[in-house]
C-alpha cells in the first residue's frame, strides 16, 4: 500500500514539473512574439500620445480594391452635399489670387465643426479635377457618407498652380513642375489659414488630411512631411518622382527632389495613417512608389503601401484608393 502511495506521489511530482516546464515554454514563446513586433508596437505607441488619437487603428485591416461601380454613381435619395466652386483667396506665395473648390457634407451645419481633407490633382489638372459637379470623388464621398462608411468632413480641391495666373497657359511642363512645388509651402502658409478663417473646420493634425494622385500624390507626401505638425493623415496614390532623390527618370526635371530625405517624425507628429498605393499596370510610377515605401520602412515610419494587381494610372484606381482613405480617416 505504501509502495502504491509512493508511486502516486512520484507521478504527481513528475506531472507538476512537466506542467511547469510547458508553462515556461509557452511564456518564452509569447515573449519572442512580442519582441518580434516591437518596432510596430513602438511606432503604434507614437500615435497614442494624446486624447485626440483616433480610436480605430487604420493599419489593422487590409485595403480593398473591389469597390463596386455603384459607389461612384449618382443614387436616388442620396444627398451629395453642397459644392462651392471657384472660391478665391489671395496667396502671398503666388503673389496672386488662387482658387479652390469646396464640398460641404450632407447635413452641413455652420454651427458645427468638421475635419478637412485637402485633395491634390495630378499633372496638368486644377482644383476641379476631382471635386466638381457629379465628379467621381463627390459621388463616392456622398455615397459613403450616406451609408455611414465615412465621417462628415469638408473636402477642399486645391490648385497646385502657384504663380501669376495670367501666365499659366504659357508654362512648359518643366516650369509647371517647379511651380507646383511652391504649393507645398503655400498650403500651410496661405490656404489652410484661409479655410480655417472662413469655414468651420476642426484644427489640429488629428482633424486634417491630404491626399492626391500622380504628381499630386508626390505633392501630398511633400505637404504631409513638410507640415507634419498640421497633417495627421496622408494619402499618396501612384506618386511621381521628385519627393526625395531616386534613380528613376534621373537627369530630368521629374527627378529633381523637393527634399533630400523624409523628415523623421517624432512621438508628437507621427502620421496617424500614411497610405500609398500603385497599380501593377501603372506605366510610370511603380518603382518610385515602392522606393518611397522602402525608405520609409527603413526609417521605421509606419505606412500601408499596396501594390495592386490589374490597375493602371487613372480615375478607376484613384476611386478605389480614395474609398480606402475615406474609410479610415478621422475614426
Amino acid at each position: 500500500m505504501k509502495k502504491n502511495i509512493t508511486t502516486v506521489i512520484v507521478l504527481m511530482l513528475i506531472s507538476l514539473i512537466t506542467l511547469s516546464a510547458c508553462s515556461s515554454s509557452q511564456w518564452a514563446t509569447k515573449k519572442e512574439t512580442n519582441t518580434s513586433s516591437s518596432n510596430n508596437d513602438s511606432i503604434k505607441s507614437q500615435t497614442t500620445t494624446n486624447n485626440n488619437t483616433p480610436s480605430n487603428d487604420p493599419y489593422a485591416t487590409e485595403n480593398r480594391y473591389d469597390v463596386s461601380s455603384e459607389m461612384f454613381e449618382k443614387q436616388n435619395g442620396v444627398n451629395y452635399g453642397t459644392l462651392i466652386k471657384d472660391v478665391t483667396y489671395y496667396s502671398t506665395v503666388a503673389q496672386d489670387n488662387k482658387q479652390v473648390n469646396i464640398l460641404l457634407p450632407a447635413g452641413y451645419d455652420k454651427n458645427q465643426t468638421y475635419p478637412v481633407t485637402y485633395v491634390v490633382h495630378g499633372f496638368g489638372g486644377d482644383h476641379s479635377s476631382h471635386i466638381d459637379t457629379d465628379s467621381y470623388l463627390v459621388l463616392l464621398y456622398g455615397n459613403m457618407l450616406h451609408n455611414n462608411l465615412t465621417v462628415p468632413q469638408i473636402l477642399v480641391g486645391i490648385d497646385m498652380y502657384t504663380d501669376k495666373i495670367a501666365d499659366k497657359d504659357n508654362k512648359t511642363e518643366e516650369e509647371l513642375r517647379f511651380i507646383y512645388d511652391k504649393a507645398i509651402k503655400e498650403t500651410g502658409i496661405d490656404l489652410m489659414p484661409y479655410i480655417e478663417a472662413n469655414y468651420p473646420v476642426k484644427t489640429g493634425r488629428e482633424n486634417t488630411a491630404v491626399a492626391g494622385v500622380s504628381e499630386g500624390g508626390a505633392k501630398s507626401l511633400c505637404i504631409g512631411f513638410e507640415w507634419l505638425d498640421k497633417f495627421g493623415y496622408i494619402g499618396s496614390f501612384a506618386p511621381d518622382t521628385g519627393v526625395i532623390p531616386t534613380e528613376y527618370y534621373k537627369g530630368t526635371f521629374w527627378n529633381t527632389p523637393y527634399m533630400q530625405e523624409f523628415p523623421m517624425p517624432n512621438e508628437n507628429n507621427t502620421p496617424y495613417y500614411l497610405y500609398m498605393a500603385v497599380g501593377s499596370e501603372d506605366p510610370w510610377n511603380i518603382e518610385c512608389t515602392l522606393y518611397y515605401r522602402d525608405v520609409l520602412n527603413n526609417m521605421s515610419v509606419k505606412n500601408q503601401t499596396d501594390y495592386v494587381n490589374g490597375f493602371g494610372h487613372d480615375d478607376e484606381f484613384w476611386g478605389q484608393c480614395f474609398y480606402n482613405f475615406f474609410l479610415k480617416s478621422f475614426k
